[in-house]
Formats: C-alpha cells, sequence, structure tokens
C-alpha cells in the first residue's frame, strides 16, 4: 500500500523542510496561538538577525505555512492552518499505515506454530 498525498511531492518536500528547522517551527506556533505579527515583532523573540528571521519567514511562506501582506510599512504575516492540516493528514495516513502493519505482523506472530521435529 502507498500512503499518497493531496499534494505534489515538491510542495511536500518544502513543507516537511520548512518545518525540519526549530526556529521555523516556533515561528508557525506563535503565529497559529497568537494574533498575527509584524516580521519585527516575530524578530524580538529570537536571538538572531532581523535579516535571517526574515529569511525564516521566507521559507515558511514559500512553504505555504504563512502569508505575508503589507500594512503600512510593515509586513504582516498570519498562519496557514490548512497547509499544516495537509501535513498532519499525510502522517496521520502514514501512522495508520504503519499501525496496520505492525497489527498484521502481531496477528501471524501469534498464531500457534507445530513444533519442529
Amino acid at each position: 500500500m502507498v500512503v499518497r498525498s493531496s499534494l505534489p511531492d515538491a510542495e511536500l518536500d518544502r513543507l516537511f523542510r520548512a518545518l525540519a528547522d526549530a526556529t521555523r517551527r516556533d515561528i508557525v506556533a506563535r503565529l497559529l496561538s497568537d494574533e498575527p505579527a509584524s516580521v519585527t515583532a516575530l524578530a524580538s523573540h529570537y536571538d538572531m538577525s532581523f535579516a535571517a528571521v526574515q529569511k525564516h519567514v521566507a521559507v515558511l511562506e514559500e512553504a505555504g505555512l504563512v502569508t505575508k501582506h503589507p500594512q503600512g510599512r510593515e509586513r504582516i504575516v498570519r498562519g496557514n492552518p490548512e497547509r499544516l492540516a495537509q501535513a498532519r493528514a499525510l502522517l496521520t495516513r502514514l501512522e495508520q499505515h504503519w499501525v496496520s502493519r505492525v497489527r498484521q505482523l502481531d496477528a501471524i506472530l501469534a498464531e500457534p506454530h507445530p513444533p519442529k521435529e
């Protein structure tokens, strides 16, 4: 059984690559649990340059995990829970697949086997 996603492989790669970094995961968590924030406000939470935070936000935006909109001189960043839900759905399908495989193996191992002569 092959577990498929509704997203093309290249998009999945971008999505999981973006989530592979702890700072980017933290940015996503902040934006999904709090209000949208400017890049400047996000940068204040991290011990790195503003430019580095901008790059992290750009990676998240490219992966579809956040969106950026101009508001005056600021860029407001919002989390995209739908994109995270797509990743979760794929991981759930993968988990179900492997749980099913382990149960099949358990059933095979539980079957009585005749003793070897």
